[in-house]
């Protein structure tokens, strides 16, 4: 896969979750999926995104930062949300808080294998 066509199937990952299209998300997602360490799969996966989506109703994955090098991707992602309740450990409880989030993705025969994933924990800290 060349870094124009990882790049291009990275963006349809991304507008899959924003869509929240879950039965698509085989498409992108391997059956061995793990995330920051962790063997998810991808019922695990998306049982993550969903719990995510129900806790942040207007979460919507915005590429801030895009490199494919494969058969991997490094992205910054931007957010502008309102998560319900707690978040990360914090009392958000409905504000509106802007962060970013570092993910580096693995992917295998085109789709995602593995995922690390880092939250910038801080920036919210400072806005609640």
């Amino acid at each position: 896969m060349t870094k124009a066509e990882l790049a291009d199937l990275y963006r349809g990952y991304i507008a899959c979750l924003n869509q929240r299209n879950w039965p698509n998300l085989q498409q992108f997602v391997g059956d061995d999926a793990r995330h920051n360490g962790r063997p998810l799969g991808l019922s695990g996966y998306r049982q993550m995104l969903e719990r995510d989506v129900d806790e942040i109703p207007d979460l919507r994955f915005n590429i801030e930062l895009l490199i494919a090098d494969p058969p991997f991707i490094a992205s910054r992602l931007a957010f502008d949300c309102s998560p319900k309740g707690k978040f990360l450990g914090l009392d958000v409880n409905g504000r509106r808080v802007r962060f970013a989030e570092n993910v580096f993705y693995e992917f295998r025969d085109g789709k995602i294998a593995q995922v690390w994933s880092a939250i910038d924990k801080a920036t919210i800290e400072r806005q609640i």
